[in-house]
């Protein structure tokens, strides 16, 4: 966070639609949905789309149960946001999620369905902000969320798609949510207690994390509240902002 007193606030004026892409339900719940329920409030469509069903999150259940319950469980957590459509892409594996071009052409197509004003994503450096080792699916997706926005605006990037009836579209602007060299913030201090809750869904997961692991509020509490104390508000969502 060492460019903090640069960051400039997110300009949410620009937009009115958004698609935010994460390889993992649970992934949006850790600040981002904070962010969402800010946008669902002013009337802004927010949509989801996860590269797998987190299958493989739950040590203490096999990927055949822990998948539906993941999917479920992410479905219940928009809900608490606001967002009423969550999309899964079939076809990518929990853990094991290659950047390539069947995901780029996927994300791509979605965006193409959904044609949002705002992509959000989240980072695709190898650590977080806080020096975390950053997991491989976020990287991939996060990679490939970069290169299908400018995928989707190309009619001659996969001309199937245009075969499908799915025109190009333009993506203004991609917010990478949690990058650790930030330009924009977003002021979630009234929304707080909807990412808590958003979160909160996430029961099994996080059940299965252990009693040690910190609860949604301190958790999310230490994630939004550490962005904030630089730019002067409670809580705060940070990224990087693309156009």
């Amino acid at each position: 966070m060492t460019d903090a007193p640069t960051l400039q606030p997110l300009d949410e004026s620009t937009f009115e639609t958004v698609l935010c892409v994460a390889a993992h339900p649970d992934d949006l719940e850790y600040g981002m949905a904070a962010a969402v329920d800010k946008w669902v409030a002013a009337g802004k469509t927010v949509t989801y789309l996860l590269a797998t069903r987190g299958e493989a999150g739950i040590d203490t259940m096999a990927p055949a149960e822990a998948g539906p319950a993941r999917e479920q469980e992410e479905r219940d957590g928009a809900a608490r946001v606001g967002v009423e459509i969550v999309e899964f892409l079939d076809g990518f594996a929990d853990g094991v999620v290659e950047h390539g071009l069947p995901l780029r052409r996927a994300i791509a197509r979605e965006i193409r369905i959904r044609r949002p004003d705002l992509l959000v994503t989240l980072t695709y450096a190898d650590r977080f902000p806080g020096g975390q080792v950053n997991q491989a699916d976020h990287r991939a997706v996060g990679l490939a969320v970069l290169d299908a926005k400018a995928d989707a605006g190309n009619r001659w990037i996969f001309p199937d798609l245009v075969d499908e009836g799915l025109d190009p579209w333009q993506v203004r602007q991609l917010l990478i949510a949690v990058d650790p060299e930030p330009s924009h913030f977003i002021d979630v201090s009234d929304h707080f207690d909807a990412a808590v809750a958003s979160l909160s869904a996430h029961a099994a997961y996080l059940e299965a994390l252990g009693p040690e692991y910190p609860s949604p509020t301190e958790l999310l509490g230490n994630i939004l509240g550490g962005p904030a104390e630089v730019v002067g508000v409670p809580y705060a969502v940070t990224g990087r902002l693309i156009g």
